[in-house]
C-alpha cells in the first residue's frame, strides 16, 4: 500500500500551479531537450500542461492514471512531438481514457491519428543500473510552486537502482529510479511523462512518471518511482490490441 505522503505527491506532481490549471513545472537538475522527441506529449486542459504522455500508437498514449482520472477525455488536448509547450508538433483532443483498476497508468485515445513516430515499448525495463532519460515540463526548482515552469521539454540522464531504494513501491509494476548527485529528479509538473532508455540506437519506452520514492514533499530529494510500462504492456496490448 502507498503512504499517504506518497499518495499526495504524486496527485501533486499534477496539481496547480499559479496560473496553470494542472501541474506545470520541469524536472529538477536537468538541462534543454538535445533533440526532438517524436513520442513526447503534452496533455493540456483550459488553463496549459498538466502532465506528461508517451505516443505508443498513431492514436494512443500512455500516461499516469493519476493525471487524467475522473477527467473527461474530451477536456484534454495533446500537443505532439514538440519540445515547446506551447508551439509546433501537432494537437489533437482526446477521445477517450481508459484507466486500469490498480496500477498508476491510463491510455488515452486521440480523436485523430497523428505523423509523428511513436516510441516502442521495451520488452523489459531492464535490472538495476540501466541507464534512462527522463523527459519532462515539469518544476525545475524542488519546492512546491517554487518557480515557474520552463516552456521548453527538459532531459535528465539517471539509471535503474534496487527497488529497495524507493519506499513502498511495488516491484511487480513499478520501478525505482536514481535522483543523480542527490539534487536531481521528476517534479510536479513531470507526472505521465516518460521514461526512455536506449536499446539497438533507438529510444524505448520502460517507465511514466508516478510519485517520490520517499515521504520528501520536495522533489529530488531520493529515487523516484515509475510505473513499470513493458510489465504492464500485456494489459495495454488487451485495451487496444
Amino acid at each position: 500500500m502507498k503512504s499517504g505522503s506518497a499518495i499526495l505527491l504524486a496527485v501533486a506532481l499534477a496539481l496547480v500551479t499559479p496560473g496553470v490549471a494542472n501541474a506545470t513545472g520541469t524536472i529538477v537538475g536537468g538541462h534543454a531537450a538535445t533533440q526532438t522527441y517524436s513520442f513526447m506529449v503534452s496533455l493540456q486542459n483550459s488553463n496549459g500542461h498538466f502532465c506528461g504522455a508517451s505516443l505508443i500508437r498513431p492514436n494512443w498514449v500512455v500516461t499516469a492514471r493519476h493525471c487524467v482520472q475522473s477527467t473527461r477525455a474530451t477536456s484534454v488536448q495533446a500537443r505532439v512531438g514538440s519540445t515547446s509547450v506551447n508551439q509546433a508538433g501537432t494537437v489533437t483532443a482526446g477521445s477517450r481514457i481508459i484507466t486500469h483498476e490498480k496500477a498508476d497508468i491510463a491510455l488515452m485515445q486521440l480523436a485523430q491519428p497523428v505523423s509523428e513516430q511513436p516510441i516502442p515499448i521495451a520488452t523489459s525495463s531492464g535490472r538495476s543500473g540501466t541507464p534512462t532519460r527522463l523527459l519532462g515540463w515539469g518544476q525545475t526548482c524542488p519546492a512546491r510552486a517554487c518557480g515557474q515552469p520552463p516552456t521548453t521539454l527538459q532531459e535528465l540522464d539517471t539509471r535503474l537502482v534496487a527497488d529497495s531504494g524507493c519506499e513502498d513501491i511495488d516491484g511487480r509494476t513499478e520501478i525505482c529510479t536514481d535522483n543523480p548527485d542527490g539534487r536531481s529528479g521528476a517534479c510536479y509538473g513531470d507526472s505521465g511523462g516518460p521514461q526512455v532508455t536506449r536499446v539497438s540506437g533507438r529510444w524505448e519506452l520502460i517507465g511514466a512518471t508516478s510519485r517520490a520514492g520517499n515521504s520528501s514533499e520536495n522533489c529530488a530529494t531520493g529515487p523516484s518511482i515509475y510505473t513499470d510500462v513493458p510489465a504492464l504492456n500485456g494489459w495495454i496490448k488487451a485495451q487496444i490490441g
